[in-house]
């Protein structure tokens, strides 16, 4: 039975492997007959980087005044972690049921020094920022003739066992 093939959606990066120019046996001329193609599986783990802006500073000579451009705007307010870093964040919590210890032990085994307390308080900062959208989307669903629910269970860590909890 063979293999099916890799998903055509992916992107393809084409190595070519260094072919003899001339024949090891008699050193005569060589022409293609075709090739053959392997296809090999892989991610490129995730990438982190410090975005720097720079905010010159500028004096007025005549009336002394500074002028700068304002600060970039920052989703938790003097806050250094961007608005992807923090939606990978909160994915894991709430969409993968992650507990932020182990975020914070996969961010340190990748080199960020990122402890449970601050990924704590970029939740409770995002879940502030994030309340007026919450709102609006519980004024939605309740406001409905009719609410569907199910009995999602999820596993949650409780002292010294782990509970049932439901959505």
């Amino acid at each position: 039975m063979a293999r099916r093939p890799l998903p055509a959606h992916l992107p393809r990066e084409r190595q070519v492997l260094p072919s003899p120019n001339a024949c090891p046996c008699c050193g005569g001329k060589l022409t293609k007959l075709g090739e053959d193609i392997t296809e090999t599986l892989e991610v490129i783990p995730r990438q982190y980087k410090v975005i720097q802006t720079v905010r010159e500073k500028f004096s007025c000579r005549s009336c002394e005044t500074i002028s700068q451009p304002p600060a970039p705007f920052h989703p938790i307010a003097r806050g250094r972690a961007g608005p992807s870093l923090l939606a990978m964040v909160l994915y894991a919590k709430y969409g993968n049921h992650q507990p932020l210890n182990r975020q914070s032990e996969g961010f340190d085994r990748e080199g960020l020094d990122l402890s449970v307390s601050t990924l704590a308080d970029w939740v409770g900062a995002s879940t502030a920022t994030l309340a007026p959208l919450n709102e609006l989307i519980r004024q939605h669903v309740m406001g409905g003739e009719r609410l569907h629910g199910d009995d999602t269970t999820v596993p949650v860590l409780a002292k010294m066992k782990t509970v049932t909890g439901r959505l």
